[in-house]
């Protein structure tokens, strides 16, 4: 079998591989550009594994003209810039210890020993600069019957890095076939070692949550996280029932990870969002449940937002959209309030802020609706 693309007949990258096999070397892609090659999904980043040392890869991509930059070191990994594409070169390796966050690893030579050392059998596939696939574990009918098993023994894996839990969920919610169900052995071991998550960083913990609500319908595979006590741990005091719900309004809408981590709830500190971030969960949180309408919705935290709010409330009280929800908030998000502290010149000071709040707050129960001169009589 092999895989095509524009990816794999880049010139920059067919150089890169050229220069390595010319010296002797295996030049070999791996992981989600030969993953998602043979699902006909887009491919976003290109890894090639090598049985080259770093130091000789950055020598054989300099001599064809490629910068090189030392990403990635200490684990055998450089990022090469050929002809404007990066592409991240990595020593075959082998696990010498882990514990759970980090691994020492050292440079091997055998492509089936690199293989062992990944989470997923349908991420340990190989490809040459011509396409062939390399199966080295058996993955390849996993990957066509979207079917994710970890490498050899599960527990094994997740002790060797415990975020591998959360990959699990979110490689299942992108990749596997949701009417299949969720590997048995692999559920078990990620209930039985859930108290792992707690060691890993919350930037990691964060980063995986948003690309698992990044997913077309993630829904079951969080509902399998919190059945497996694994929600809990991530997101305290969340509640997966509403997610279903949401994702069926959203009716093929760009997944937006926040919406969904509002419908979910719990303490999202676990998660490291950034400031903008939390600040925007807040907002929609606040807006689920003052019950504003879509116009006031748009106008105060515009139409993406208001949007958002929309489709989370509906979801969580499982109540339908009103009819020209859309376009009220257009609207709202389009309105300006008409009154102007110039239009009130008796008064100043603490008396004009009340009664511009006065009137503001007249407007905004009216749906934006009442025009400058209804406002001032």
């Amino acid at each position: 079998m092999r895989v095509t693309g524009d990816w794999l007949t880049h010139p920059g990258t067919q150089t890169l591989c050229a220069a390595l096999e010319s010296a002797g070397y295996r030049a070999l892609f791996v992981g989600g550009c030969v993953r998602n090659a043979l699902l006909g999904a887009a491919v976003a980043d290109v890894d090639i594994s090598t049985d080259a040392t770093p130091q000789t890869v950055t020598n054989l991509a300099q001599s064809v003209g490629f910068k090189v930059v030392p990403t990635g070191i200490d684990h055998g990994t450089v990022t090469v810039i050929a002809q404007g594409r990066p592409h991240e070169v990595t020593t075959f390796r082998r696990d010498v210890e882990t514990d759970g966050r980090h691994a020492v690893v050292a440079f091997a030579t055998d492509v089936a020993e690199d293989a062992m050392r990944r989470d997923f059998t349908m991420n340990a596939l190989y490809a040459d600069a011509r396409g062939q696939v390399i199966d080295p574990l058996g993955g390849l009918p996993d990957l066509l019957a979207r079917r994710l098993r970890f490498v050899g023994d599960a527990e094994t894996r997740i002790r060797e890095d415990y975020l591998r839990i959360l990959r699990f969920f979110r490689f299942h919610a992108w990749y596997a076939d949701p009417d299949g169900g969720m590997d048995a052995e692999g559920l078990a071991a990620c209930a039985a070692l859930s108290a792992g998550i707690e060691t890993l960083s919350a930037e990691r913990v964060g980063a995986e949550v948003k690309k698992l609500l990044s997913a077309p319908d993630p829904a079951p595979a969080v509902a399998s996280m919190a059945q497996a006590g694994i929600l809990a741990i991530v997101l305290p005091g969340a509640d997966a029932r509403a997610l279903a719900p949401l994702v069926h309004l959203e009716d093929g809408a760009t997944p937006r990870p926040l919406r969904r981590l509002a419908v979910l709830g719990g303490d999202a500190g676990r998660l490291r969002l950034s400031r903008a971030e939390a600040r925007d969960l807040a907002a929609l949180r606040e807006a689920i449940g003052d019950m504003a309408p879509p116009a006031v919705l748009g106008w105060r935290l515009g139409s993406e937002l208001a949007a958002d709010a929309m489709l989370a409330r509906s979801a969580m009280l499982e109540t339908p959209l009103p009819q020209g929800w859309q376009d009220d908030i257009a609207r709202g998000a389009a309105a300006q309030f008409p009154i102007r502290a110039a239009d009130l010149p008796d008064l100043s000071g603490p008396a004009l802020g009340a009664e511009l709040k006065r009137l503001q707050a007249l407007w905004l129960s009216a749906d934006l609706r009442l025009s400058r001169e209804q406002l001032l009589r």
